[in-house]
């Protein structure tokens, strides 16, 4: 694995109060084509509520079938299904007899209400027995809006993040535009995973397959990235959708699994007081540490920052570094689609609107000054961002509220992941 770090700036004034932004990306290896290839595990936990009968369960049934034969007899695959009630159709393990496990998928028929939490906690209680240690994938795919147990989508992203902390990855999938985004995007954020949405039973079969060929790819698992601040620096903020936990001396950024050749990029901002001393000057330490696959070693990879103070009269020249500074714009629009999608949920479009106004202002700006292959980027996403404007005033706004946050999602969170 692969660190580095590129500053919007190379030189701060002595003395002087500034912002420091910081561009990270992080590479993984490819994988050889004759490397060993760890099993990987696989639980799907299916809504079969009511809402699911017809095409969207059948679709996914179909998918689920598919996916079984991309996957080798030594892989681990499991499915719990839920309405207000749970139940394990496929115990989590080796897929040694396919047929058998195929069959179970086609015995999946609807039920009643909707008990999300009570399938997802059966689904991680799945994939922690069949992983034994070594990481797992648990994928929620829902229609609807979970009216049983737990409800709160803060809860249920805390119940993601602390499975996370055992390489177990959550991603979700929703299907049509009845379900609660929110609490979908909660579970993918704290679970360090994949936030999906299929408009139509036709479109899930994509994500799902998608899914599997993350699985195939991983070279790494558990990525964490940890920012150990110097006295020079004052705070630091992490600019992505990311989960960011607060430590004594910086901040624990989780990044979760990572594909084979994928590089990730996010940004932080540090805060910097007037440093008094001049020449090079430290502001922190970037550790980023993994599990390699299928070894399952622990790695660290260490990089320090630094920054050169200078007088004021020789900073006062100083040309942020544009690449950084369009990084920084375009991860200042995902967080106002973000809000706009949560506005959308909300029923407040005055607030959704005012959001996606400030996106566009920051790309329209960052466009200006941004290389021409970063430029064509802007100027595609203000295309969207107008589209989700256009879809909130004349189209459906539960629609403009998933493709905002599936988007933002994805270009947040996973950032550079092809």
């Amino acid at each position: 694995m692969h660190l580095s770090a590129h500053l919007d700036l190379d030189v701060l004034a002595h003395e002087t109060d500034d912002q420091l932004s910081v561009l990270v990306e992080l590479t993984a290896p490819e994988q050889p084509i004759d490397a060993d290839r760890a099993p990987s595990t696989l639980v799907v936990v299916l809504d079969r509520s009511g809402s699911m009968a017809g095409p969207r369960l059948e679709q996914a049934k179909a998918a689920l079938t598919a996916l079984i034969d991309q996957l080798d007899p030594h892989d681990r695959f499991g499915l719990v299904t839920f309405d207000q009630h749970t139940a394990v159709a496929v115990p989590a393990g080796a897929l040694t007899n396919k047929p058998a496990v195929k069959a179970a998928i086609a015995q999946v028929h609807p039920g009643g209400s909707t008990d999300l939490s009570g399938g997802y906690l059966r689904g991680l209680q799945e994939a922690r027995r069949a992983a034994d240690g070594a990481g797992a994938t648990v994928l929620l795919v829902s229609d609807g809006h979970a009216n049983a147990g737990l409800t709160d989508p803060v809860q249920l992203g805390d119940l993601a993040r602390r499975a996370q902390t055992d390489s177990i990855t959550t991603s979700t999938l929703g299907m049509g535009l009845g379900y609660d985004e929110r609490l979908l995007s909660a579970l993918a954020a704290g679970g360090a995973g994949n936030e999906h949405f299929a408009e139509t039973a036709d479109e899930a079969g994509k994500p799902i397959a998608g899914e599997i060929d993350g699985l195939l790819a991983l070279v790494a698992q558990a990525g964490s990235l940890r920012v150990t601040m110097t006295p020079q620096v004052r705070a630091v903020r992490v600019i992505n959708d990311l989960s960011v936990a607060a430590l004594s001396d910086g901040i624990m950024i989780e990044l979760g699994a990572f594909y084979a050749g994928e590089t990730r990029k996010l940004i932080m901002t540090f805060d910097v007081p007037g440093i008094p001393a001049l020449g090079l000057a430290e502001v922190a330490t970037l550790t980023f540490g993994y599990v390699t696959l299928p070894a399952l070693e622990q790695q660290t990879v260490t990089l320090p920052l630094h920054v050169n103070v200078v007088p004021g009269d020789q900073a006062a020249g100083r040309i942020p570094d544009p690449v950084v500074r369009t990084e920084a714009a375009f991860q200042q629009a995902q967080q106002a689609k973000r809000v706009a999608s949560t506005a959308f949920s909300s029923g407040d479009s005055g607030a959704a609107g005012a959001a996606l106004d400030s996106a566009r202002t920051m790309l329209r700006t960052a466009e200006a000054a941004a290389p021409a292959p970063l430029a064509a980027e802007l100027r595609e996403e203000l295309q969207l961002i107008d589209r989700l404007a256009d879809e909130a005033a004349y189209g459906d706004v539960a629609r403009a509220a998933k493709l905002s946050s599936a988007d933002a999602a994805f270009k947040s969170r996973t950032r550079g992941r092809r």
